[in-house]
């Protein structure tokens, strides 16, 4: 059993009703694995979904806030936010903020992080990263 944190691409896949990411999502369950949104991801999602007002999917979206928890940032995620920018900025492979604090998230609690984008997290050092978009 281990902890994963739910990139926003992922539950953008979720949403989307991909079922590479469904399957997954149920192989993960199974395992006793505890799915968390990444508290980032939940603002990028929510914006996107108000900006273009789609109901339907707020609605899921909402649901699966239910179902797995969000996470929460505090000053600690903040401090190995800013410890990653600077390894970032160092090896001259700086990512976006809301990348940055996902990754920090993570990093501060060991959780292992599912994202479609594993270019922009690779060169965070003790990241685990898994693809569930693809098989």
């Amino acid at each position: 059993m281990s902890a994963i944190v739910i990139d926003t691409n992922i539950i953008s896949f979720y949403l989307r009703e991909d079922r590479h990411v469904i399957d997954n999502i149920e192989k993960a369950l199974i395992a006793g694995d505890e799915l968390i949104i990444a508290p980032i991801a939940y603002y990028e999602i929510r914006r996107g979904l108000v900006a273009v007002n789609s109901v339907k999917r707020l609605i899921k979206f909402e649901h699966l806030c239910e179902v797995f928890p969000v996470g929460k940032l505090d000053n600690a995620i903040l401090d190995i936010a800013a410890d990653i920018y600077v390894e970032l900025k160092g090896k001259g492979s700086l990512i976006n903020d809301a990348d940055i604090l996902i990754a920090a998230f993570c990093k501060q609690h060991g959780f292992t992080l599912v994202t479609n984008n594993i270019k922009h997290f690779e060169s965070i050092s003790g990241l685990p990263l898994l693809n569930w978009a693809q098989s």
